[in-house]
């Protein structure tokens, strides 16, 4: 791996790390229960693309990313002030669908086994095979 691809690792560590600990902060009542899940800065350091997960349904969701879009500039200011980089990245908040696509493959595999073992049961089969 380059330096550079690890330099880059480092830093969206660390923008990830005090970029949640901002959010935890945050006194906006539609803000949900949030969870920085990764964030992904561009080349030039110019944006930081944050990925974030919400407990709740799409009401939650939607208020949450409000309140992150509020909160967006005073986040990007509180960052400049902890780490220190060539350039103050603006910051991009992204619902990171990785979460609710993985809860959903579990409860489809759940379900298929559920179904496989309601087949293997006595009296399960219906064509008596």
């Amino acid at each position: 791996m380059s330096r550079g691809g690890l330099r880059m690792r480092r830093v969206n560590e660390l923008l990830r790390e005090v970029i949640a600990d901002e959010v935890a902060l945050l006194k906006d009542p539609g803000l949900g229960f949030v969870t920085i899940t990764s964030v992904d800065t561009s080349p030039d350091l110019r944006t930081a693309r944050v990925y974030y997960s919400v407990l709740g349904d799409a009401a939650q969701r939607e208020s949450t990313a409000a309140a992150l879009g509020r909160a967006s500039s005073r986040i990007r200011a509180a960052t400049g002030d902890q780490v220190r980089l060539k350039y103050l990245p603006t910051v991009e908040f992204e619902f990171d669908e990785a979460i609710d696509r993985g809860m959903r493959m579990e409860e489809l595999l759940r379900h298929l086994e559920e179904e496989d073992d309601e087949s293997d049961a006595p009296g399960g089969d219906p064509e008596g095979g």
